[in-house]
């Protein structure tokens, strides 16, 4: 019917753009409807009865999209940052045409279904029209600590809720709750279609759940709030052609404020295209450098995709000095946040909940067969709502003897298994060793290892049985935690595949 109207009324054919934001597109645009969606299915669409009644994400109602739609809703809005990828706006429907890795191609299309442009979009703005995705409430798969750092983001008032899948066993829906500054998690059973948390009061759908939620006492909760503020998220590349091109000329970064300095390398903010902040790394001294290693080693580490990890985004190699360009982390290095006032003042939960991303960074590295070699606090870097991500994993072995190069450097004794130490065996119980070193640096709030004894004495005390004691408030099972690392014998430590769920699973609540 619009296109009928403006054929017959030129005048309102800008009227009409702006109500279906037909201009304004990167990408290829087209106004053809062969790819629409058919009665039927629009009727679904936007007459949808079904008991899971969509919400916008601005708290507007919005007409529900059926989960045989195959229909998505953009969560956030996008600028385009190549020429194939789409802009859009909060809201924006979109048709996927291919859902290939992490960027997928899809057309953009009006509530008619009409295609207005097609490009590349990063998949994690986009949430499907299936009933529990369309919820503002719904967060899919996540963990409990995932939960705890969305909910404690100070966007969030008291109430606050979302409702997750459980990454724990076959544990189901939870529904956590902001309440007193925490967080309170509630199993929600599913028995012959019901959703309930007590036999009292049953639901034929999450959506009737959370209503009746919001006007009547759960436990502890006087009743739910809004649903949790998401976080935008940040694609994992820096646009769509640099997934596999991980060479890129110096020319495209811009240099600003030095981030820091060390032996090989200092640290800047920089900018991609003058539009994307980046870290850029610069090597000071390539006579250290292992080139073919170097290469290799970074095909490798770009691969890498994990939410507690560092995105490495590419190299600069074309002249010297190199650069390496990684993620941004605002809140810098996890040594100087714990030392700063705002590491000082988390609790205990807070502490142990960073203890478990990092070791879920390092058992990711674990199933990938690799190895960190300088896993300390100092190379684990802090982002918005405190998040951790393991950085310079993989990069000590590309540079020549890390440990051993000369006396200006601090060789990291305090952080070195004794076997790393005396006979350069590394491997993921080398680097558990480590992670025991800095679960007592973050429960001690950056505190330096070992005080008292000077680089050199520390290998001997450890040889001779000395270990360190716990660190002030710290609790008992933390420090057991500490002592399984530092085992004498590689083989009796704890896989990072053991000691994930050993932190995740505490119940965090009864720390502070």
């Amino acid at each position: 019917m619009g296109e009928t109207t403006v054929k017959i009324c030129p005048c309102l054919q800008t009227l009409w753009a702006r109500m279906f934001n037909k201009s304004g597109d990167n990408g290829r645009s087209s106004s053809k409807c062969e790819d629409s969606l058919d009665s039927r299915t629009m009727a679904n669409s936007v007459n949808n009865t079904s008991r899971y009644a969509a919400h916008s994400f601005n708290g507007a109602p919005q007409p529900s999209l059926s989960p045989e739609s195959g229909i998505y809703r953009a969560l956030w809005s996008f600028e385009a940052r190549a020429e194939d990828e789409l802009s859009f706006s909060e809201g924006d429907l979109f048709k996927v045409i291919d859902s290939t890795g992490e960027w997928w191609t899809a057309r953009r299309i009006d509530r008619n279904g009409c295609t207005l442009a097609t490009g590349i979009v990063p998949h994690n703005y986009l949430a499907s029209g299936e009933a529990d995705d369309a919820q503002p409430w719904f967060y899919g798969k996540m963990s409990r600590f995932e939960a705890l750092n969305h909910l404690m983001s100070h966007k969030n008032s008291e109430g606050a809720f979302l409702i997750r899948l459980s990454e724990t066993g076959n544990v189901g829906h939870v529904l956590s709750v902001k309440v007193d500054n925490c967080a309170r998690h509630f199993k929600i059973y599913q028995t012959d279609g019901q959703f309930y948390m007590d036999r009292t009061s049953s639901f034929p759908s999450l959506q009737d759940l959370v209503e009746h939620y919001k006007s009547h006492r759960l436990a502890s909760v006087e009743r739910l709030g809004q649903a949790c503020v998401r976080k935008e998220p940040e694609p994992l590349d820096l646009s769509h052609t640099t997934v596999d091109e991980w060479e890129l000329p110096k020319e495209e970064f811009t240099l600003e404020d030095r981030l820091g300095t060390g032996f090989f390398a200092d640290v800047f903010l920089g900018k991609w295209k003058n539009r994307i902040n980046v870290a850029i790394k610069i090597l000071k001294n390539n006579e250290y450098l292992n080139q073919r290693e170097f290469y290799r080693e970074v095909q490798i580490l770009k691969k890498f995709r994990h939410r507690h990890l560092i995105s490495l985004f590419a190299i600069c190699t074309s002249s010297e000095p190199y650069y390496i360009i990684t993620e941004y982390m605002e809140k810098g290095d996890l040594l100087d946040f714990l030392r700063g006032k705002e590491g000082m003042a988390l609790d205990c939960a807070c502490l142990v909940d960073m203890a478990a991303q990092v070791a879920d960074g390092m058992c990711y590295l674990e199933s990938q067969n690799s190895i960190h070699r300088d896993l300390a606090a100092r190379n684990v870097l802090v982002g918005e709502n405190n998040i951790c991500k393991v950085a310079d994993f993989g990069l000590a072995r590309i540079i020549k003897d890390p440990f051993y190069l000369s006396d200006e450097k601090k060789i990291p004794y305090k952080w070195c298994a004794p076997e790393a130490i005396s006979h350069g065996r590394f491997s993921n119980k080398s680097d558990v060793w480590s992670f025991g070193i800095l679960l007592h640096e973050i429960m001690s709030y950056g505190g330096v290892p070992y005080p008292g004894f000077n680089t050199n004495e520390v290998y001997d005390q450890i040889i001779e049985g000395y270990r360190m004691p716990a660190p002030t408030k710290c609790p008992k099972f933390i420090f057991d935690i500490m002592l399984s690392c530092w085992s004498a014998n590689p083989d009796d430590r704890p896989s990072f595949k053991d000691l994930k769920p050993d932190l995740e699973n505490v119940n965090r609540y009864e720390l502070a």
